[in-house]
């Protein structure tokens, strides 16, 4: 059974980070591109920085270019989203996706991927 777990949301102060972790089970560490969603109300969900199997591709939504890092560590089968200066219009439900599509121009869903349930990131201005 195939478990996606998100942790790290939060509220913050703009210009305040939080890191968001995900954690994975019954997948093999590093045989999947891993990636960050968000989904506002009344929004559409949208990739916002994804990261292939071996770290070597990374993607970023134009919107979190310079504040956003990905990064993973296959051997804990932990997926991470640094999330500096983060601004109200970063406010969303983040969701993780596991066994997904990247490029450095593109990050997308695929009919097979995992998805964990959510984790609230808040922020105030």
């Amino acid at each position: 059974q195939v478990q996606v777990v998100e942790s790290g949301g939060g509220l913050v102060q703009a210009g305040e980070s939080l890191r968001l972790s995900c954690t994975t089970s019954g997948l093999t560490g590093d045989a999947y591109a891993m990636g960050w969603f968000r989904q506002a109300p009344g929004e559409e969900r949208e990739g916002v920085s994804c990261i292939s199997r071996l770290s070597t591709v990374t993607y970023y939504a134009n919107s979190v270019k310079g504040r956003f890092t990905v990064s993973r560590d296959n051997a804990k089968n932990t997926l991470y989203l640094q999330m500096d200066s983060l601004q109200p219009e970063d406010a969303a439900m983040y969701y993780c996706a596991a066994r997904i599509y990247v490029t450095p121009g593109e990050c997308s869903k695929l009919s097979t991927t995992y998805w964990g349930q959510g984790t609230q990131v808040t922020v105030s201005s």
